[in-house]
């Protein structure tokens, strides 16, 4: 990743991969925004949500006042210290950070919260393939039942 900066020198918000993977995502799929708020964590906590082997999924679908701007997915990434040390938490994250990346454009729906929660022994350790599985089941079971 580049990094602008101003006149000053001083560091702005990280830019976007100069060259996005090719084929990854659909070309109308909806931008991916971060949840970085602990009230934007804690109102996905209280929706609707699902346990998959490799990790735990939360959605909620934004009221129309909220100020996230139209037609974009949000998504938010945490680990507790159940999931192990720095290291071990933070490689669960990245791999939870690549599966939405790769499955969210396409899969998700814009309009709405999503919030990926590490899962001990688990999130670091399944196989990349099933985990993305895991992340396109949830989202149609989610999708389809919000109620289940």
């Amino acid at each position: 990743m580049t990094r602008a900066r101003d006149a000053a020198g001083a560091d702005e918000r990280p830019l976007a991969p100069a060259a996005p993977s090719a084929g990854l995502a659909c070309p109308e799929a909806a931008p991916l925004l971060r949840l970085r708020r602990r009230a934007e964590f804690l109102a996905a906590a209280r929706a609707e949500s699902l346990a998959m082997p490799g990790f735990i999924l939360q959605m909620r679908p934004r009221r129309a006042d909220e100020p996230a701007p139209a037609g974009t997915i949000r998504v938010g990434f945490t680990c507790s210290k159940k999931v192990g040390n720095a290291v071990a938490r933070n490689r669960a994250k990245r791999r939870l950070r690549e599966i939405a990346r790769l499955v969210l454009p396409a899969e998700g729906r814009p309009g709405t919260d999503y919030v990926l929660i590490g899962r001990a022994g688990r999130t670091a350790e399944r196989d990349f393939g099933r985990l993305q599985a895991d992340l396109a089941t949830a989202l149609r079971k989610l999708h389809k039942d919000p109620g289940a």
